[in-house]
């Protein structure tokens, strides 16, 4: 095995591009890195940006059919606006309250009253009903809404039920509870990298071709009308499932395609849940996963990771 000459360097530089960016959606590429840092980018944003979400919950009146421990946990799964959560501090860090609720810096205090009060109807209690002592931090229902929007169901009331309470949101990362990720989903794939033989391809008949095309489960390629060729119109759409390559083993022609993934090119697809824009869990991810990095820097102080690289270099 080759040792690096001394003194060489691994930095890379690695490159984004956004393909499309909405408030809720992002997809974009990140290249010229290697897929253990497309990774801890994927689960710093699922597990370790914060967000904000109710922790504590005080029932004053429960006469619903559903029980207090029910409610308490169908309220810590509404998504509450958390674009101030990368400032506020961790309930268990704070000294400046004791955790009560009652702090700025940590916690925010939600109050919840309805009562049913027709006997011919059904009261929906749902997240629009639940008051916030700070306007930055509410449902994320109350932010967009629109229409006759009535916002996520906590609860149903017949006529003569009640429900009051108190509730305490406080700041922590989808690693404690996953009431906390800001993350509906974020996946990433390796850019694909197709290469037809065309001189092969030319070999086989329109009905071949047609029937090669249709051996891939996914709209990846397509024959042109006009010159009857084999085109690729979705690169993306590509599964890695190889069916295309043993159609084209079984019709006799290996090697009709070459199918490779580029391992330094990878093409991201993120969605939230509201609590905070797309560009804000991107943002919020680089910055976390930056700060691991420096703590590890700063943890250097023996010279581990030195003492480890000459290793490497002279062994």
């Amino acid at each position: 095995m080759e040792r690096p000459a001394a003194g060489a360097s691994y930095q890379r530089f690695p490159r984004v591009r956004i393909r499309e960016l909405r408030d809720e959606y992002a997809k974009f590429e990140l290249r010229d890195t290697d897929a253990s840092v497309a990774n801890a980018l994927r689960r710093v944003m699922i597990a370790e940006v914060p967000t904000v979400a109710i922790d504590l919950v005080e029932i004053e009146a429960n006469s619903s059919v559903l029980t207090d421990e029910f409610i308490a946990h169908r309220l810590g799964l509404i998504p509450l606006t958390s674009s101030a959560a990368m400032a506020m501090r961790l309930s268990r860090d704070c000294d400046a309250c004791d955790g009560d609720g009652s702090c700025e810096y940590c916690s925010v205090e939600f109050h919840l009253a309805a009562r049913a009060t027709d006997s011919g109807q059904t009261l929906e209690v749902t997240a629009m009903d639940l008051r916030s002592t700070d306007p930055k931090v509410c449902p994320v229902d109350q932010a967009d809404a629109a229409g006759d929007h009535r916002g996520i169901l906590i609860v149903k009331l017949r006529c003569g039920q009640e429900l009051r309470l108190r509730a305490i949101a406080r700041k922590g990362i989808g690693k404690d509870h996953a009431k906390w990720s800001p993350a509906a989903t974020v996946t990433f794939m390796y850019e694909p990298d197709i290469c037809i033989n065309e001189e092969l391809m030319e070999t086989l008949t329109l009905e071949e071709k047609q029937s090669w095309v249709e051996s891939s489960p996914t709209k990846v390629f397509d024959i042109d009308p006009v010159t009857q060729q084999v085109t690729i119109v979705d690169l993306e759409a590509y599964t890695y499932d190889d069916e295309v390559i043993k159609k084209a083993e079984a019709m006799g022609k290996p090697g009709l395609v070459e199918i490779n993934a580029k391992e330094d090119s990878f093409v991201f697809t993120v969605e939230t849940t509201g609590a905070i824009t797309a560009y804000e869990l991107i943002m919020n991810a680089i910055t976390i996963l930056r700060q691991k990095l420096d703590a590890i820097r700063l943890q250097d102080d023996d010279g581990d990771l030195a003492e480890l690289d000459a290793h490497l270099v002279g062994g």
